[in-house]
Parts: structure tokens; C-alpha cells; sequence
């Protein structure tokens, strides 16, 4: 083969974005390159280039501090292919920039790192050395391709004051059940921030009206996982949301199964750690967790955490999954997982050593908390917390996956909520598809003291139970002051002076645009514990 033939057959190699190492190694080698070769063998100066765009999955950024921000993309010229259109074997190398300016003319922070097969070829940068609360443009570049460019910003320096805070939350993002036109009003609201509160993709197809389909079947592998979460992030309206604020986010049931506890699955599978394991491992290649988040050698991943506004505001990222005892009085039909029970028929509940949290991060929350001195403490977790109850005839029945399905732990953080010196503690969560406003009670039907405010938001786009069955539900439970489950959306908040709630709601997600309204309003003023109407 002439030299020529040679070097026309690297460049096709390299244009087709799927240059193994041994392609590499005897392409380079009748060429004369393997001076230039890693000791991986793969050529560390080559310029790769792609046949779509590799950007493809977009950018994000989350998790500010003072001095920066972790950054993410992930390389996939062939997003719904397990690879993502690049080999396993082969990695790139990835440029960053972060600038003053959106023409990138002021950069103030750039490097370049490594995209490697065994994290999907995705990038997590923690940017350092920034200036607090201002906002940044960022980009990624590859070869000749070059990614959008997002917006991030620094929050304010420890022990600043703030004026103000606007951040959205929801979860639940069914991709088949609808559109998520919902962050296109979320955008036009203009927040600081996003927290995302669990079940960002679906492992598995149900409901009803579906306006797309997943490819492929139920998520098993890693490679399964990984399609499922790049079909997702390939919706634009996700791709700007990501791409013009910062998140925060944490997982619920559906990023691996469903109404798993910790090491165990609802139908009690003897391969669902592994499982798990690759559910974990996807997830964080997609999504801008800080590089210590990290999956663990023993497939666990840490993802709770604390970020902190100035003296404006403290978030408490919680995770109810990882570390949870196992559910109470489970069917005996599927061995584990959720079901609804009478408290007095079911002794396992009041088991004091049961927890939704885990013990080590129930003290990590209430030591948090104790030592706060924000004016807003923000506990982000994922569903209801307020007691609910859905029986008769006096007879309190409950839901088991939530938290009261775990009342010892559920008491131990009303206690902790309840301490003087704790500032405006305000609960938001999602997973029940539907708005749920409460003031928190240690005993809500005896009208005890109000300890907190509590925001459970509708999900992005999964569908939710008839409104005459929440409306039933909310006849048994006087203290939810709102319930609603026929809308999808999001809700905004404005941290200032008090703490100003909205519930935003396209009209409807079956269509891809459509115009977003807000439903209702309500308060949290500064001092005064729980929320009212607005």
C-alpha cells in the first residue's frame, strides 16, 4: 500500500470518528507516527474529526461555588448507539474555556482533559479560580468542532448577602408521556438556578397519550442506560435549560428501576446491585456532578450534598434511594418495593432503626442544620413529606416508598426542623405527579405547630392520577392548603426578603410548544414558619 493509500486510509479512520487502536497503531506505524503515539498507543496529538457533531448531547454546568462550577458535555457524534459513535478504545482530547464574555474574547479560565471510553468519552470539568456571583460562558472543542456555548455562574462568597435568589425545580420527566416544553417558560423566568429532583429519564415504557418513544426496550446494561439517557438529553428544550443556568440535581426510583430500597429491587432480583451499578455509572456521565461524585469501585456513587448562597440561602441535596431500609410489609407478590398499608396492621412501621436516609445521612442533615446560619434553609429531596393519609373510617393508611412509610425517620427530622434557631426551613420535593402545598406538622390532623413550609411540585411531563382522586385525598388531609395533579410544570421561587412561590404550567405537554401560566401563587416570610396563600 502506498503511502498515500496509507495516509488517505488514517484520515477516513479519523473522519469517521471510529479509529480503534489497532487501526491506529498499524496505520501509524507505515506511516512513520508512533513518535507521536501515548503509551496507550493512541496518537495524543492527532485532530480527530467526526462524522455529525459530537457536541451532539449539548452542555451543562452545576454545583456553584464562590471560585466556580463544575462543567459537562459528553462526546457522541451517534447519540443512540452504545458508543456514541466513538470507539471504546479510543479517547480524545477535549479543550475548555470559560470567558467573561459570551464572544469569548476575555477567557479567564481554560485546559484541556481527556474523554475516555470507560466514562462514555463524557468530560466533568470543576472550574476554580473565578470571581463569586457573576455569571460565565463556557464552551468545549474537539478537533474542529466546537460546542455551544453555555452560561453558568459563581455564587456569592461565604458570609455575602444577596439581594436575591430565583431558582426552579420539578421532576419527573417521562420522555414519552410529553413534551418538556415546561423549561421553555422556566427560561423566559430567567432563574439563577435549577434543582431537579429525580426520575430525569425513565428505564421502562407506561402510561397513556404517548407522543414518542423510547428506543429500545426496559434498561438493564450500561450500554441500555446509556442510550436511554443521551435519547433524553437530545430534546432541545433540555439542551437550553442545561445550557443557560447551573443545576443541582439528585435521583429517585426511575433512573434505575422502579421502588427500589437501597440494595433491593421490587421483584428481590439477585442482579440488581449490578444493575444498579451501570444505572449509576450512567447517570453520572451524563449529568454535571463535581468529579467526586464520582461512582465508587463497589458501584455506590455519592450524590448528597450541600451548596451554599451566602448567608442568603443553604441547599441540603438529599438522596432517599441508596441508603433506605427496606420497605414495610411489602406485597408478597413481588417480595419487595411499594405498596399502600394500615398502620395497624402493619408492626414493621414502627421499627425505630428503619430509615429512609440512612443513618449517616440523617446526621450529616441535622448537623447541617443545626450549624446553618442562613436566612433560608432549603431541603431538596423527593417527594411528599408532610403525613398523608388515604384510609377510612379512622383507619390511617399509607403510602410505603414515602417518607411515611418510614416514621421513625420521618419524626427524627420534624424534630430536627423544629429547633428555634433554624431559619425558614422550606421542604420541596416532586415524584407524585402532582402540586401539593403544606404547612409541616408533627401531627397535622390535631392541628399541632406549624414547623415548616413544604413545596411538592408536578412533574416536567409524567402524567398524573385523576384530579377527583386528589381532590378526594385532599378532603382526608386538611392541611394541604393546595392539590392539584392535572397539571405538568414546574415551580419557581424567589429568595429575597421572604420567599416568593410560584406554580408554572404549560397548557399542555402533548404538544411541543406551548404557552406556560402560573396557577397559583403563595409565601414564606422570613421569620414566620410555613407558607400561605400568596
Amino acid at each position: 500500500m502506498s503511502h498515500s493509500n496509507r495516509s488517505s486510509r488514517l484520515d477516513a479512520l479519523l473522519r469517521s470518528g471510529r479509529l480503534s487502536r489497532r487501526d491506529l497503531l498499524r496505520s501509524a506505524g507505515s506511516l512513520g507516527l508512533l513518535g507521536f503515539a501515548s503509551s496507550s498507543g493512541v496518537l495524543a496529538q492527532a485532530r480527530p474529526r467526526f462524522v455529525a457533531d459530537p457536541f451532539s448531547l449539548g452542555v451543562a454546568s452545576g454545583y456553584p461555588r464562590a471560585d466556580g462550577f463544575t462543567l459537562w458535555t459528553r462526546l457522541a457524534p451517534s447519540p443512540l448507539q452504545a458508543d456514541g459513535g466513538i470507539h471504546r478504545d479510543e479517547w480524545v482530547v477535549v479543550d475548555w474555556q470559560v470567558a467573561e464574555d459570551e464572544r469569548f474574547e476575555r477567557v479567564v479560565a481554560e485546559g484541556r482533559v481527556r474523554a475516555v471510553g470507560e466514562l462514555a468519552h463524557s468530560v466533568h470539568v470543576d472550574v476554580t479560580g473565578l470571581r463569586p456571583d457573576r455569571i460565565y460562558h463556557y464552551r468545549f472543542l474537539a478537533g474542529d468542532a466546537i460546542s455551544r456555548s453555555g452560561r453558568s455562574r459563581t455564587a456569592p462568597a461565604a458570609g455575602a448577602s444577596p439581594r436575591r435568589l430565583k431558582f426552579g425545580f420539578s421532576s419527573c420527566q417521562h420522555y414519552e408521556q410529553g413534551w418538556f416544553n415546561g423549561y421553555a417558560g422556566l427560561l423566559q423566568d430567567d432563574p439563577d438556578l435549577m434543582v431537579f429532583l429525580g426520575d430525569y429519564i425513565y428505564e421502562s415504557s407506561w402510561g397513556d397519550d404517548l407522543v414518542r418513544r423510547h428506543a429500545g426496550g426496559e434498561s438493564y446494561t450500561l450500554e441500555e442506560y446509556r442510550v436511554r439517557h443521551a435519547q433524553y438529553k437530545t430534546d432541545p428544550h433540555l439542551q437550553r435549560a442545561h445550557a443557560a443556568l447551573p443545576w443541582l440535581v439528585t435521583w429517585d426510583d426511575h433512573e434505575v428501576d422502579n421502588d427500589p430500597s437501597a440494595a433491593e429491587s421490587e421483584h428481590l432480583d439477585p442482579r440488581f446491585l449490578l444493575r444498579r451499578a451501570a444505572a449509576y455509572q450512567a447517570y453520572y456521565e451524563h449529568m454535571p456532578l463535581p468529579r467526586q461524585m464520582r461512582p465508587r469501585t463497589d458501584g455506590s456513587m455519592p450524590i448528597h450534598t450541600r451548596v451554599d448562597f451566602g448567608s442568603l440561602a443553604s441547599f441540603f441535596v438529599l438522596d432517599n434511594r441508596q441508603y433506605r431500609s427496606s420497605m414495610a410489609c411489602p406485597d408478597p407478590f413481588k417480595g419487595g418495593g411499594s405498596t399502600t398499608a394500615y398502620l395497624d396492621e402493619c408492626a414493621e412501621l414502627q421499627d425505630s432503626s428503619r430509615s429512609l436516609l440512612g443513618s449517616e445521612q440523617e446526621q450529616w442533615l441535622e448537623a447541617g442544620m443545626a450549624a446553618s446560619e442562613a436566612r433560608f434553609n432549603v431541603i431538596a429531596q423527593q417527594t411528599l413529606f408532610t403525613p398523608r393519609d388515604e384510609g377510612s373510617e379512622g383507619r390511617r393508611r399509607i403510602w410505603s416508598d414515602g417518607w411515611d412509610g418510614y416514621p421513625a425517620s420521618q419524626q427524627r427530622l420534624l424534630k430536627a426542623l423544629s429547633r428555634p434557631g433554624l431559619s425558614n426551613p422550606l421542604l420541596i420535593g416532586g415524584d407524585i405527579h402532582a402540586n401539593v402545598i403544606c404547612n409541616v406538622q408533627a401531627d397535622p390532623w390535631a392541628g399541632s405547630q406549624v414547623l415548616a413550609a413544604e413545596v411538592c411540585g408536578t412533574s416536567m411531563s409524567s402524567q398524573g392520577r385523576p384530579q377527583e382522586r386528589m381532590d378526594e385525598s385532599k378532603s382526608k388531609n386538611p392541611h394541604f392548603q393546595w392539590a392539584r395533579s392535572d397539571r405538568r410544570g414546574y415551580v419557581l421561587v424567589e429568595l429575597g426578603r421572604n420567599a416568593e412561590v410560584a406554580l408554572r404550567s404549560p397548557q399542555t405537554v402533548k404538544q411541543a410548544q406551548s404557552p406556560t401560566e402560573t396557577l397559583a401563587r403563595f409565601v414564606v416570610e422570613d421569620g414566620v414558619r410555613g407558607i400561605r396563600g400568596g
